[in-house]
Parts: C-alpha cells; sequence; structure tokens
C-alpha cells in the first residue's frame, strides 16, 4: 500500500525532495494560488503552521496555475509574495499542475485516495462548482482537484485520513489537524 513517502516532487530550486523526509509528522498538503478568492487562506494556514509544528506539524505548499490561471509567476515571484504579504514560513514546493495527463503523480494519489465529494451548501459553493466544473471539463477523469487550496491531511504514517475544499471553514481543518496531533 502507497503512502506520501513512496513520493518525490522538486523544491523551489528543482531539486528532487523525498516526502519520506517528513516521516512521523502531521501534514497538510495544499495546492496553491496568488491571485485566487481563497489566497487569504495563507493566514490562517501561517497561523496554524506556527502555532503546531513543534508538535510534529508541517505544511507543504504546492502553486499551481491551472485554475483561471491564478498563479502566475516563476517560483521565485510566488514565494516573495507568499512570504511578504502572509509572512509565511512553511515548506514552498516547485509550482505543479494537479490535474491532467501531466498532473503531479503526487496529487493524482492525494486524490484517489480522498476523491471530490463537493463543495458543501450554498450559493457561494453552487457557483464555484459550476465554474470549477467547466474549468476542469478539459481534464476528463484525470481532474483530481477541483479549485485552488484544497487541503489533504496526511497522517504521521503517511496515509491520507482527510480532504478539505477551499469552502471548508478554517477553523474546521484546524480542528482536524490538532486531532491528527
Amino acid at each position: 500500500m502507497s503512502t506520501v513517502y513512496d513520493y518525490v516532487v522538486k523544491n523551489r530550486e528543482g531539486k528532487d525532495i523525498s516526502l519520506s523526509e517528513y516521516q512521523g509528522k502531521v501534514l497538510l498538503i495544499v495546492n496553491t494560488a496568488t491571485g485566487c478568492g481563497f489566497t487569504p487562506h495563507y493566514k490562517p494556514l501561517e497561523a496554524m503552521y506556527k502555532e503546531m509544528k513543534d508538535k510534529g506539524f508541517e505544511i507543504l505548499d504546492f502553486p499551481c496555475n491551472q485554475f483561471a490561471d491564478q498563479a502566475p509567476g516563476d517560483d521565485d515571484e510566488i514565494h516573495a509574495f507568499c512570504t511578504m504579504k502572509f509572512g509565511t514560513d512553511f515548506p514552498r514546493f516547485a509550482k505543479v499542475d494537479v490535474n491532467g495527463e501531466t498532473a503531479s503523480p503526487l496529487f493524482a494519489f492525494l486524490a484517489t485516495e480522498k476523491p471530490f465529494e463537493g463543495f458543501g451548501k450554498g450559493v457561494k459553493n453552487f457557483f464555484l462548482n459550476k465554474f470549477a466544473n467547466l474549468n476542469n471539463k478539459k481534464f476528463g477523469d484525470k481532474a483530481y482537484i477541483k479549485w485552488n487550496f484544497t487541503k489533504f491531511l496526511v497522517d504521521r504514517e503517511g496515509k491520507v485520513i482527510a480532504r478539505f475544499e477551499p469552502t471548508v471553514d478554517m477553523a474546521e481543518v484546524k480542528k482536524a489537524v490538532a486531532a491528527a496531533l
């Protein structure tokens, strides 16, 4: 059975990093964007990271530009934006695709382990679902992730235990992280 520790990703400098380096930690793996309506999630993510990193918690940030081109710029520009605007200190990796033929194997694995179950109820979620479906139509059965700031919670053994769509309240995400710790 696979775990996230079986995957190798690229850091911002293009160097291969085995996720086995994070073995024994609780992980929150997030696909992000700098120009999205959910970009303010960086603030509670950083607060959660500061509060819990000493307990064995890591946030792994993977910028992605597949949703309405909301992550323009190269890896250094994205990193500068996130550190200057939100003071983020958690690890940020090279920009990835999360859908389609060029999808990161890590994100294909995460989404297979915890498939999309919907954005929730309400008018905002209804419209996001319509927009996401139009955007992701081009990826067919490889539309693993529906929008920016999808979060996957991974336990200390490397197993995916939860998926949070960007519409989930960050307090709920924090509560799940605390329980996993």
